[in-house]
C-alpha cells in the first residue's frame, strides 16, 4: 500500500507538501505555453498584441524575431520556476503550521 506524505493536525487539518520540481515544471510550462499562445495571437491579430507589456518584463525580448521569441520563451519558463522556488517553501511552511 503506498504511503501518503501528509501531516494531520489535532483539528483535522491536513497539511500536504508540495514539490518544488512539480510546481516549477507545471508553472514553467504553463507560462511558456501562455507565451507561445500570446505570440501566436499577436501574429494573427497584429493590432491586439501585448508585446508592449512584455518588453519591461522579459529583458532581451524583441517583437518579433527568432532570438526574441526564444529569449521570451526561456524567461517565461524561468518565471515559472521563480514562482515555485518562492511559493512552495512558503506554502509548505504555513501548511505545516496550520496542521499543528
Amino acid at each position: 500500500m503506498p504511503q501518503k506524505h501528509e501531516l494531520t493536525g489535532s483539528m483535522g487539518v491536513t497539511a500536504g507538501r508540495l514539490s518544488i520540481y512539480a510546481v516549477g515544471m507545471s508553472t514553467g510550462i504553463f507560462l511558456a505555453i501562455s507565451f507561445v499562445l500570446c505570440v501566436g495571437f499577436g501574429l494573427i491579430f497584429p493590432s491586439m498584441t501585448m508585446y508592449q507589456a512584455w518588453v519591461p518584463l522579459l529583458p532581451g525580448f524583441v517583437w518579433i524575431s527568432l532570438s526574441g521569441f526564444v529569449i521570451g520563451l526561456a524567461e517565461a519558463f524561468a518565471y515559472g520556476w521563480f514562482i515555485a522556488i518562492v511559493f512552495v517553501p512558503l506554502f509548505n511552511y504555513f501548511s505545516q503550521r496550520a496542521a499543528k
